[in-house]
């Protein structure tokens, strides 16, 4: 039978181990876990494990005790909300203290419970505090308190795609060092380079280790340049790189420079003398020579690569700190790649095509290239800012004579300075022509409103096309559609209502309960109408009682107009969205002012919000703790998300389950 001790006794046992024994004492541990129980409830877990001859007390005692009860306090940031109270799962031991004389009762060896809870938004966090006194026959332990954060939002997805994106980015990035390859600066330079380390009077051993040396400083130089990168392009900056007009302005006038090198108006070079020094370190040989040789290579190679390289950073300045990295890690492990194997293997050298005009050719069509991805940067700019300048039909134009172009030049219509003469050409060379005149012929419906959903990511959208047939069909029957409902209004007034029976004509679900904000400057796709401003959204939403569809997104966010011609485009998806929900479209980019009065100061970093974009931008990062476009959420009247929001994925069906969910959930409260 166990001794309990008067309260004198236990003030005392607190103090004797901790000052005599001078040695702490953790006789209880505690785990914490949670179990998802359907899409918003959780059970969240409390488990102790004691040690033997030790006991935690239960939560409630009987009158008279004069132990202490464990207890659980929770606080809740967000919506959350605790459903009933909490669950015992270990069996209570009772007993009677016969210093008190009542009965007592506590758990020995484990003690678990669970509070269940209702999550409304992933961002929903819990602080869970589980205060104990644990005893065993001799002593008592001061009272004690444990903390766990309870966090609800999906990790491993969002984990899971952002390691795919940088997946398929590595593959882009191996792909334009592969191009790289078959460039004039670089293509001769493969041989010569094999045969510096073949013919250095070293073991065929030894030149092969100052092979792999080689081939892993091109590596590392590369991997260097993308670390500095990504320290340049952290995440404060990744905002200004991708909305603001200087940096996108400076890109496109950056990327055609390039083009005008590739086409040979002039050539782009590193200084002499930093070719000619690392040249003088590489030929002393060893490990350092090695080094030096690749050093070399990527100095002189550099006209030639500069602007794959430069795209390639170019793309990763979106405040990740690995994607600029893994992206130089794929160009350089394709780069070093063919210097690599054939120092390995020179028997393959002679294999090898020859040097030639083709070369030349490889580099203007990099040059085509470069023109047509230089123009995305300049749609960026102009879409943020208003200007007007590349509406979507002239963007398609400009790639329609562009690529057109490319295509008479691989023919041999069109001949630069450094050409040779194409007396015929080659099959694999008139596949590349097929290749490029299929894709104009694939653009040209593109400029009477054609969606071309493989280049969503890449075109202005759609609101920008003047000339759109399917919003002109939709313009032209949504004028008819009122004419008939205005027409029959006036004959069943006229006729008291009779002549149609009691059947009248009503406006369509989607009408507007008042002008848009911002209308004259931002559409919805496919027609849709809705609101650019969340509080005239909300308060539609309200008059209309139905819940609220709020769509994060931006002038020059890719991923949003891929979403957009991919998935929004679906009829089942317009429907839910014309019919069911108030959508709100909110541009985290847009660089219009405010009005002074609506001028606020930031609780997440303290600087004034005066633009639209910046407004927009705060709210997402504030309210859903995210910064990344499209990211869509489900509101009901008093702004409680309905399920869990979404991000960029392309499967329709799982678009249009979350939509009918959320209209679900809307309906259950």
């Amino acid at each position: 039978m166990k001794r309990h001790l008067s309260k004198l006794l236990i003030i005392a046992a607190f103090l004797l181990p901790l000052s005599v024994f001078a040695q702490v004492l953790e006789p209880v541990k505690w785990s914490f876990s949670k179990k998802q129980l359907d899409d918003n409830t959780y059970e969240l877990f409390f488990k102790a494990s004691i040690e033997e001859n030790w006991h935690v007390y239960d939560l409630r005692l009987p009158e008279g005790n004069i132990s202490l009860p464990t207890v659980f306090r929770f606080e809740i940031k967000g919506e959350a909300e605790l459903m009933d109270s909490i669950i015992r799962h270990s069996e209570v031991l009772e007993e009677m203290d016969e210093l008190a004389g009542v009965m007592t009762r506590y758990y020995a060896k484990e003690a678990i419970f669970s509070q269940k809870v209702k999550i409304t938004n992933p961002t929903d966090t819990i602080n869970a505090y589980v205060e104990y006194m644990v005893c065993d026959d001799e002593q008592c332990l001061p009272p004690t308190e444990e903390e766990h954060v309870y966090t609800f939002e999906p990790e491993k997805k969002a984990s899971s795609d952002k390691d795919t994106t940088l997946f398929w980015f590595f593959l882009v990035a191996f792909g334009g060092g592969l191009l790289a390859i078959f460039t004039p600066c670089v293509f001769p330079m493969i041989p010569m380079t094999v045969s510096f380390f073949m013919h250095s009077g070293e073991s065929k051993a030894k030149s092969k280790f100052q092979a792999t040396v080689f081939g892993l400083s091109i590596i590392g130089i590369y991997v260097i340049l993308g670390t500095l990168a990504a320290i340049i392009f952290g995440p404060a900056f990744a905002n200004f790189l991708s909305t603001h007009w200087i940096p996108n302005v400076l890109f496109f006038i950056i990327f055609w420079f390039f083009a005008a090198s590739f086409f040979g108006m002039f050539e782009l070079t590193l200084p002499s003398w930093m070719a000619n020094k690392s040249d003088k370190q590489a030929d002393k040989g060893g490990v350092g020579g090695a080094f030096f040789m690749a050093l070399t290579l990527v100095i002189v190679s550099f006209s030639c690569t500069a602007p794959i390289v430069g795209y390639i950073l170019v793309e990763s300045a979106g405040g990740q700190i690995l994607k600029p990295i893994i992206g130089m890690l794929g160009f350089a492990l394709a780069f070093a790649l063919p210097f690599s194997f054939f120092a390995f293997f020179p028997r393959y050298l002679n294999k090898m095509p020859k040097s030639g005009g083709w070369l030349n050719s490889v580099k203007v069509v990099l040059g085509f290239i470069e023109l047509a991805l230089g123009l995305k940067f300049l749609s960026v700019a102009d879409m943020t800012y208003g200007w007007g300048l590349l509406d979507r039909e002239i963007y398609i134009a400009l790639w329609i004579v562009i690529f057109t172009l490319m295509g008479i030049y691989l023919l041999g219509k069109i001949k630069f300075a450094h050409d040779s003469d194409v007396k015929h050409i080659s099959v694999p060379r008139l596949l590349l022509v097929i290749a490029t005149f299929t894709f104009v012929v694939y653009l040209i419906p593109g400029m009477w409103g054609a969606p071309l959903k493989g280049l969503s990511g890449y075109l202005p959208p759609m609101k920008t096309h003047d000339f759109e047939v399917n919003r002109i069909v939709r313009d032209n029957v949504k004028l008819y559609a009122n004419q008939i409902i205005e027409s029959n209004n006036k004959m069943q007034q006229s006729n008291g209502g009779n002549m149609f029976g009691n059947v009248g004509f009503t406006p369509s679900s989607d009408e507007q309960c008042e002008e848009p904000k911002h209308a004259d400057k931002l559409e919805l796709p496919h027609g849709l109408e809705g609101y650019f401003d969340y509080e005239q959204g909300l308060k539609c939403a309200r008059a209309k009682n139905k819940p609220v569809f709020i769509d994060f997104t931006g002038h020059g966010c890719v991923n949003c107009r891929e979403m957009e011609a991919n998935v929004w485009s679906d009829p089942r998806v317009l429907k839910i969205l014309r019919d069911e929900y108030v959508v709100i479209a909110l541009y985290v980019d847009d660089k219009r002012d405010l009005p002074k009065e609506d001028w606020y100061t930031s609780e997440y970093d303290g600087k004034v919000k005066k633009t639209i974009g910046a407004k927009y931008a705060d709210f997402q990062i504030t309210r859903f703790n995210v910064n990344a476009q499209p990211y869509y959420v489900l509101l009901d009247h008093d702004g409680k998300t309905l399920t869990e929001p979404r991000a960029y994925d392309l499967d329709v069906q799982a678009f249009i389950d979350f939509l009918e969910k959320g209209v679900k959930n809307f309906h259950k409260k």
